[in-house]
């Protein structure tokens, strides 16, 4: 029954990786209509948090309920990993090249599996260390080596892979009180509230305004936030419910790999054999972690 179970929740964190692994192609769009990267994210996490909300009000009316002592994990959800690991991330991205920025976003599992030793007592093990080098040089082959480093952009890079493996963290703490459907609701609603302030919303309302026709963009945005974020996020929820937060963190390292194997397919990019070897190495990662949870 354990295996099974593990099974299941490895799945969902795997296809949740593969969500994530489109958001590029719709941030491009985005983008391109002159939207800037945090604005792209406002208009994201604000869109995805109101869709939770509407699951919860259909799934479960008394979901909404929380204790008031919560209150500060779900701020610690919404801003502090959510929010804050996006910020981070853009960022990075505008200080430094995009691999250079993901490959430091992929350091989350490593934070993770530090902070599941910590604080939620996790075991360490060879077969996790094993998977998690597997996973981690494989993201830094997938991404490439960055030739534009600051010591602002390592800094905030770090700070989005810290914010990235909070979630999984603070998830796990939230989902022993509360149904994945609750967790993902007040996460978003929270990330998205915040997400307003910093994305300056008399520029971004502006830019709204000046779009001829609207319901096209709603309908992408709409399509945005239901693919990479309300789709992934409820699915890596529904998962780390089945599994532990380090193994969750490795797993969704799938996303890069998935990522280069989108743009390849769908926006035409080369893929070079050197991210072809990472792609393998993310995989390699993977069935470590399957080969562990057998031999349970």
């Amino acid at each position: 029954m354990e295996k099974t179970r593990n099974y299941i929740g490895d799945i969902l964190i795997i296809i949740a990786g593969l969500f994530w692994g489109s958001m590029g192609i719709f941030v491009r769009h985005l983008n391109d209509l002159g939207f800037t990267s945090i604005q792209v994210a406002c208009l994201r996490l604000t869109t995805a948090g109101l869709i939770f909300a509407i699951i919860l009000l259909i799934k479960d009316r008394k979901g909404f309920k929380i204790n008031v002592r919560d209150i500060p994990l779900f701020l610690a959800l919404g801003l502090v990993s959510i929010l804050f690991f996006t910020c981070c991330y853009f960022t990075a991205i505008r200080l430094m090249t995009m691999s250079t920025a993901a490959i430091l976003l992929y350091t989350s599992p490593i934070w993770v599996m530090i902070l599941a030793i910590i604080f939620l007592k996790e075991k360490f093990s060879v077969q996790k260390l094993i998977a998690l080098i597997l996973a981690f040089a494989g993201c830094v082959l997938v991404s490439g080596f960055g030739g534009k480093v600051t010591a602002i952009g390592i800094l905030v890079g770090l700070g989005s892979g810290l914010g990235y493996g909070l979630y999984s963290i603070f998830g796990t703490f939230a989902l022993k009180k509360y149904s994945p459907y609750t967790v993902t609701c007040y996460t978003f609603l929270i990330a998205g509230l915040g997400s307003i302030f910093v994305a300056n919303p008399a520029d971004l309302f502006g830019k709204i305004a000046a779009i001829d026709n609207k319901l096209s963009l709603f309908g992408f945005v709409l399509l945005t936030a239901v693919v990479t974020a309300v789709i992934p996020f409820l699915l890596y929820t529904l998962g780390l419910n089945r599994t532990t937060a380090g193994r969750a963190a490795v797993l969704a390292t799938v996303e890069p790999a998935a990522a280069t194997l989108f743009g390849f397919f769908v926006m035409g990019e080369k893929v070079g054999l050197i991210a072809v070897i990472g792609i393998l190495l993310v995989f390699a990662a993977i069935v470590v972690l399957s080969v562990k949870s057998t031999s349970k």
